[in-house]
């Protein structure tokens, strides 16, 4: 009867550990399931390691414009998403407007570069709403 009884112990301890294992594996998937969720991109945001990326590569592009003897990187602003630099702002002339692009698109990680720079004194082209009165 006493082995029976340890018998009978023994399978019970060995069911809630199993029961135990189960759980802990369920709560491991679960935890990593949030964690996974909690950092993935949306269509209007980035995901932790990709706002990262980004931010690296503009202060990369704002480094080597500032080193940059043939623009004057002042009044550039650098933002970038998913990899894509957009350069603002103005410049002197023309030959910064391009020297700063090839510099933005030298960056490693930079998928493309948008240059909406502006030169100082230049006439701004028409927005859009302009376009549609004319």
């Amino acid at each position: 009867m006493i082995e029976q009884n340890r018998q009978t112990q023994i399978r019970f301890s060995q069911a809630q550990i199993r029961f135990s294992v189960r759980s802990l594996v369920v709560l491991l998937l679960a935890v990593v399931a949030t964690l996974a969720a909690a950092c993935a991109a949306t269509p209007t945001k980035e995901s932790t390691g990709g706002y990262i990326d980004d931010s690296t590569i503009t202060a990369k592009v704002k480094t080597n414009l500032a080193q940059d003897n043939k623009v004057s990187a002042t009044d550039i602003h650098v933002k970038t998403y998913k990899g894509v630099v957009d350069l603002s702002g103005f410049v002197n002339s023309q030959s910064q407007v391009s020297e700063a692009g090839l510099v933005a698109g030298q960056v490693s990680g930079v998928k493309s570069v948008h240059n909406n720079l502006i030169v100082k004194g230049a006439v701004a082209p028409p927005t859009a709403a302009e376009k549609r009165t004319e």
